[in-house]
């Protein structure tokens, strides 16, 4: 059975950064083959897109509001993907939730596994 793990998450201050990981273990994962995406969650509103990246890395997609902040990548001899959080603001946070499927985008339903998510708090 496939899991995905994050990892990551914490209190911050307004302007820091954070690097979010998610590892996929068990289970036949063909990493090579999964786009993935990251996914947040903030108390009393619904989950949004954050960020995708394909199956290839060559095509990445970011939701406006962290478009020059956050990045997106993945590593598939490790079977992990990465989100690099810069000038983090108090509107970032949420539970951050990471995915990944034989199709990638902004519509979560694409996604085949999801993690158990991970908390980030932003401080203003």
């Amino acid at each position: 059975q496939v899991q995905l793990v994050e990892s990551g998450g914490g209190l911050v201050q307004a302007g820091d950064s954070l690097r979010l990981s998610c590892a996929a273990s068990g289970g036949t994962f063909r990493g090579h083959a999964m786009g993935w995406g990251w996914f947040r969650q903030a108390p009393g509103k619904e989950r949004e897109f954050v960020a995708a990246i394909s199956w290839s890395g060559g095509s990445t997609y970011y939701t406006d509001s962290v478009k020059g902040r956050f990045t997106i990548s993945r590593d598939n001899a490790k079977n992990t993907a990465y989100l690099q959080m810069n000038s983090l603001k108090p509107e970032d946070t949420a539970v951050y939730y990471c995915s990944a499927g034989i199709l990638s985008g902004v519509d979560g339903d694409q996604y085949d596994y999801w993690g158990q998510g991970t908390q980030v708090t932003v401080s203003s």
